[in-house]
């Protein structure tokens, strides 16, 4: 399986990785610990069992990142954009999605901070990032994860 991801640029990327370490040092679980080489702050634009050999991916795409929420088990910032979400759904219709929660009309756009946090911990996160700011920026590039070889690729369109 591969993931479409967007990359952050670097004041949103240092932002989100500031709230991973907020969030560890009160305690809580985050994405901090999480000490994977490709672990870095992302959106999931959709998965797929097969790459086309090209994406419509145009970048950079602005994004705004907040406020927090919890999705299932995962905290999250929301991340929105008209253009974001246009890309998305370029991307959907490229790869043929698999997973329906990627459908743009389903698709829920996020960077994690934290993905199984236990139900005990969702107020007290949520109450320690309720006055995060909104965060401006763009997302500057893409990659590719594979979920079988644990391996990330740049998908960055080249000019």
């Amino acid at each position: 399986m591969h993931t479409v991801e967007l990359l952050l640029d670097s004041a949103l990327d240092d932002a989100v990785r500031a709230l991973w370490h907020r969030l560890h040092e009160a305690g809580l679980r985050s994405l901090a610990t999480h000490t994977h080489a490709t672990n870095r702050p992302h959106i999931t634009l959709a998965t797929t069992a097969e790459l086309p050999p090209s994406l419509p991916l145009t970048l950079p795409v602005p994004v705004r990142l907040g406020p927090p929420r919890i999705l299932g088990r995962a905290l999250a910032l929301t991340a929105d954009s008209p253009e974001l979400r246009a890309l998305q759904a370029d991307v959907w219709q490229s790869i043929a999605g698999l997973n329906p929660l990627h459908a743009p009309d389903r698709w829920i756009p996020h960077v994690s901070l934290a993905l199984t946090m236990p139900a005990g911990q969702h107020e007290q996160a949520l109450q320690l990032l309720r006055d995060n700011p909104i965060l401006y920026g763009e997302s500057v590039a893409a990659r590719t994860y594979d979920t079988t070889t644990r391996l990330a690729t740049d998908l960055t369109p080249r000019p």
